[in-house]
């Protein structure tokens, strides 16, 4: 069973992992950070424990382990954060984001800014093109709850790509309406 599920592991690492790699980086922002959790989803995957349920479908599995991944780092990063703060006399910190006036990154940006269950929810939906039915599935939530959060999503990007002051300045942006 083992060699199976390796063999098959194989196809989906060849056939799958840039897309992976893509829909994680689109949830999480971060391309490196994508890349470190979607192999460690697929380490997971051929661990004794991970086998028995890659099997039924493996990018499904492999996304949820890879997202679950992200959310535990972003939850311990938070976590030290506080803690930090709690210790340190508080600092202003500059922005790393500096928005460009290419469509892609100030859409990334955008993004980033959106609560997680709207981000995965608009990732999975817009750029990896899956059903609604099947991100229900992939987040372990009901339909309508996905329908609900694709929508307020959609309108809370639409708001920031509207508002973005850096967009709405740059006159090589067109007005910063046309993103």
């Amino acid at each position: 069973m083992g060699e199976c599920v390796s063999a098959g592991l194989e196809e989906v690492y060849a056939g799958q992992y840039r897309r992976l790699v893509a829909l994680v980086a689109a949830v999480a922002g971060s391309r490196p950070e994508a890349e470190e959790a979607v192999q460690e989803a697929f380490v997971r995957a051929l661990s004794p424990t991970g086998r028995r349920a890659v099997l039924a479908d493996p990018e499904a599995w492999l996304y949820r382990v890879a997202v679950n991944q992200i959310r535990s780092r972003w939850r311990r990063a938070r976590i030290g954060r506080r803690l930090a703060s709690r210790l340190a006399a508080p600092t202003e910190v500059a922005s790393s984001d500096e928005v460009t006036t290419d469509s892609r990154l100030l859409l990334l940006a955008a993004l980033r800014r959106l609560p997680f269950d709207q981000r995965e929810v608009l990732a999975l939906h817009y750029l990896a093109d899956i059903t609604l039915a099947d991100i229900a599935q992939r987040v372990g939530a009901p339909l309508g709850t996905v329908k609900a959060r694709l929508s307020r999503g959609r309108g809370a990007l639409a708001r920031l790509l509207a508002d973005d002051p850096v967009t709405s300045r740059d006159p090589r942006s067109g007005g910063g309406r046309d993103v």
